[in-house]
């Protein structure tokens, strides 16, 4: 069983509006609302692709209970702890004409330390049955930034490869966590080694970086797909992961739909290299589509064709 957790849960609203302007009235051409997060989302794709996931985090309020059906008509296993304080709402502009998206994200409920003490034992009750555990998206208001770090540490203990996808604090404590996966995007990664990154070579030396910081493995996602230093052949190797940039009808969740793929195929046990390119692949495919996490299987199986994986020799001569 792969656990994906949210913790900051959302209700997503994504609306399609040609040639956007603030300050204007627009009239939508499209639009859809679903449950998201980062987690949620990267549960929703794991679903499409055939393994077995549970969705868990924090859900509160009306919203939380919309979010919670909605996974559930999705036939997402879930299970959440509901807390007092009302989940958020976030909603997304995709302008058709330019291609740019704006997104306007809540900050979500405020949650107190015995609610937090109620998801951990919830967690660690999951986690007895799990494989693999990802953490992923912002804290609600409040929360300490260390939580992730410390439930990392918890769900290490039961034998569980953990993995995580968030920003700022919550991932520089997370990374000191000695996660077996790290996977940020280019800024989130940017931030948390401290420079800005200018070139292959500094993009490559960045997830060398994140291993140096804690983390086992890292990969750090990019347009046309990612950096990665895994485990294979019994040694850490570093990894180029490209395909050609589609035309994309929405961009939003591309990361959660790689992180998705990803862990669907190393869940089943696929080699490391394979497991990139499938992540690659799935990231892809999931921009043609309207709705984060929303992907087509078998159109991923084809893009896999394109996907080209490069392994970069600076990685195989550092320890």
């Amino acid at each position: 069983m792969i656990i994906t957790v949210t913790l900051n849960a959302a209700l997503d609203k994504t609306l399609e509006v040609p040639n956007f302007r603030p300050g204007r009235r627009h009239r939508t051409v499209e639009q859809t609302t679903m449950p998201g997060g980062k987690g949620v989302n990267i549960a929703r794709a794991i679903k499409r692709l055939g393994q077995p996931v549970i969705a868990t985090g924090l859900a509160g309020g009306a919203t939380g209970t919309r979010i919670v059906e909605g996974l559930t008509d999705e036939s997402i296993l879930n299970d959440f702890v509901r807390v007092r304080d009302e989940s958020r709402t976030n909603t997304a502009v995709l302008d058709p004409t330019t291609g740019l998206h704006t997104e306007i994200n809540e900050r979500g409920p405020a949650v107190s330390a015995q609610e937090l003490e109620l998801f951990r034992d919830k967690l660690l009750y999951l986690a007895k049955g799990a494989s693999i555990c990802v953490f992923a998206g912002s804290l609600p208001r409040g929360v300490d930034p260390e939580v992730y770090g410390r439930l990392i540490r918890d769900v290490r203990r039961l034998g569980v490869c953990t993995m995580i996808d968030t920003d700022g604090e919550p991932l520089r404590h997370a990374v000191r966590a000695e996660p077996a996966v790290v996977s940020p995007n280019e800024l989130e990664a940017e931030e948390l080694v401290g420079h800005e990154f200018n070139d292959v070579a500094d993009r490559a030396e960045a997830v060398l970086e994140m291993t140096r910081l804690g983390a086992r493995e890292a990969i750090m996602t990019v347009p046309d797909g990612c950096y990665a230093r895994v485990m294979e052949d019994g040694g850490l190797t570093l990894h180029r992961v490209r395909v050609e940039e589609q035309e994309a009808r929405s961009s939003i969740g591309s990361g959660d739909a790689f992180l998705a793929g990803y862990v669907a195929a190393r869940y089943a046990g696929r080699p490391a290299a394979d497991c990139l390119r499938f992540g690659v692949a799935c990231g892809a495919e999931s921009t043609q589509h309207f709705g984060a996490g929303i992907l087509d299987p078998a159109k991923v199986d084809r893009l896999m064709a394109e996907v080209q994986v490069e392994r970069l020799e600076r990685g195989a001569q550092i320890s």
